[in-house]
């Protein structure tokens, strides 16, 4: 299966904009995880994508992310990818997280969230944002208040990289896709 597969699989079951950029940037984060680690970049992302496809349609758990897990053993996604989706939920007792793998994508998942919430209110999105600005807003429980922050910390604990590093490292993932996340900086012009 090619990238441009997973992409219409995504687009299949997500209309929302929003959603469809969260995977993106969960995709980006992950390959550039598996870059720095020397591990399959192809099936790293693939799992960033894909986590949560089902979501729109499944909100409720278990649906999300069993319903998608069925989805993606029809079409043939390696066992390896489909556990790797179903360990990013909590509640899947029997799906703890093991490997690397897993544990870059719980890692990525809210952090990438609230990276993109913490960009859309400055002027220079990305542009600039550092571990420093998004550790602050973290303290401010109303802003992005659905973002666990918990789940943050221990994300970055369980995947063993300390957690202004493990930030900044995501944010630098995201500026080359920027404008695919709808994160360029204001122009000004408006």
């Amino acid at each position: 299966m090619s990238r441009d597969e997973d992409l219409a699989l995504v687009r299949e079951y997500t209309s929302s904009e929003s959603l469809v950029r969260h995977m993106l940037a969960v995709e980006a984060a992950m390959r550039a995880y598996a870059r720095k680690w020397g591990e399959d970049e192809e099936k790293w992302g693939r799992v960033g994508l894909l986590h949560d496809f089902d979501y729109e349609r499944w909100p409720d758990p278990p649906d999300h992310p069993l319903q998608g897990a069925e989805i993606l053993r029809e079409r043939g996604y390696p066992e390896e990818v489909i556990y790797a989706i179903k360990s990013h939920a909590d509640y899947l007792e029997d799906c703890p997280r093991v490997s690397r793998l897993d544990k870059a994508l719980y890692a990525c998942d809210e952090l990438c969230g609230f990276i993109t919430a913490c960009a859309l209110v400055r002027p220079g999105r990305l542009e600039g944002l550092a571990a420093k600005s998004v550790r602050k807003k973290m303290k401010q429980a109303s802003f992005a208040a659905a973002v666990k922050r918990e789940d943050i910390v221990s994300g970055a604990e369980d995947l063993g990289v300390e957690l202004n590093e493990h930030i900044d490292f995501c944010i630098q993932a995201l500026q080359p896709i920027a404008e695919e996340l709808g994160l360029e900086p204001d122009s000004g012009d408006e």
